[in-house]
């Protein structure tokens, strides 16, 4: 049985097609996930413009934001059952022995491969998924926003769990794309005052940044930053990937302030990072999410407190991806879901 699948079967610019492939065969602590529907993440589209700065083992179906139903239980896989509306994580292959793993952290396993650049993805209508890397989804909770658990889990890892943000902190997020405008979401759910910031190009998304409570800021968004006691926000949320913003991070945080670093990028930075010892600032990464964030993220989701339909610019057909592509990369929605064929 074959389905069709979005293959990014090359490194060169745009080596990403449709192809037939079959339906995978599962190892005895996997199940079949019959995929529901599975969303469009940027490094989706870095690695169509050859952008990315991580290793790809090509061809591969991309996609690792996604849900479903399982459909195959493998012989060892206990308390799942056939028809269990589910969603995965993104660490389909880990050491159990490496160090982070043992403590839990196995999102920071060096080793670590994830679905969509390290073993198929989910842009298919079968994935093989390790039964470690679901998580039940509740009845009242539709795939077409359980499939985005994975992007809000990348939000609360990098506010709750690496920023700490309070009630009454003044944070500025910086690139309003699907991360950062989840990033200022979970802000917002942690009491925070939010500024959303962008270029005039980002007008759109920065505007669905106002349905979460935040102030939107085209542009230098110093006046904001200063404008409680003259010394700057007391957390930065660079989610833009590019090297400039974190230059600008640096001018925007307050004295003994944080930065939290989550959008990726490869250039070289080509600046001093002498105001980050100047002000004594703290330079936070922040890389994935592991099990108990993802419960917490699917509550939020499912009791309605943290509510994603807004960033949601459409769903297309699996055979319409390169539509859907094509308009989160201009930037005429934040998120693209897709659907299999």
């Amino acid at each position: 049985m074959k389905s069709a699948a979005v293959v990014n079967y090359a490194p060169e610019k745009g080596s990403v097609e449709i192809r037939e492939l079959d339906r995978p065969t599962i190892g005895e602590d996997d199940v079949l996930l019959e995929v529901a529907n599975v969303g469009v993440c940027g490094s989706d589209l870095h690695q169509w413009t050859s952008d990315h700065s991580w290793p790809v083992n090509y061809p591969v179906v991309l996609g690792h934001e996604f849900g479903g139903h399982i459909s195959e239980l493998g012989s060892r896989v206990t308390g799942w059952c056939e028809g269990d509306r589910v969603v995965s994580e993104t660490a389909a292959v880990i050491d159990a022995n490496n160090p982070m793993t043992r403590r839990g952290l196995y999102n920071l396993d060096p080793t670590r491969k994830g679905f969509g650049y390290g073993v198929n993805g989910a842009m298919t209508r079968f994935v093989r998924v390790p039964a470690r890397c679901l998580h039940h989804v509740p009845d009242q909770l539709a795939f077409e926003q359980a499939c985005l658990t994975e992007p809000c889990c990348v939000a609360f890892n990098a506010v709750v769990e690496n920023s700490r943000i309070k009630p009454g902190d003044r944070v500025i997020v910086l690139g309003p794309g699907t991360i950062g405008i989840l990033c200022a979401a979970m802000a917002r759910l942690c009491g925070a005052e939010v500024a959303l910031v962008g270029l005039e190009s980002d007008r759109h998304r920065l505007e669905i940044g106002k349905h979460y409570g935040c102030e939107a800021i085209i542009g230098d968004a110093t006046e904001w930053a200063r404008k409680a006691d003259g010394l700057g926000a007391d957390c930065i949320i660079d989610a833009a990937g590019t090297s400039i913003t974190l230059k600008i991070a640096m001018q925007l945080v307050r004295p003994n302030g944080h930065i939290t670093k989550v959008g990726w990028g490869p250039q070289p930075l080509g600046f001093s990072l002498d105001p980050l010892v100047q002000k004594n600032v703290t330079l936070q990464g922040s890389f994935s999410h592991n099990w108990p964030i993802w419960e917490r993220v699917i509550a939020l989701l499912a009791n309605g407190q943290l509510d994603v339909k807004p960033i949601i610019g459409g769903v297309w057909p699996i055979t319409d991806w390169h539509e859907a592509f094509e308009k989160m990369h201009r930037g005429d929605v934040v998120k693209s879901v897709l659907k299999p064929v």
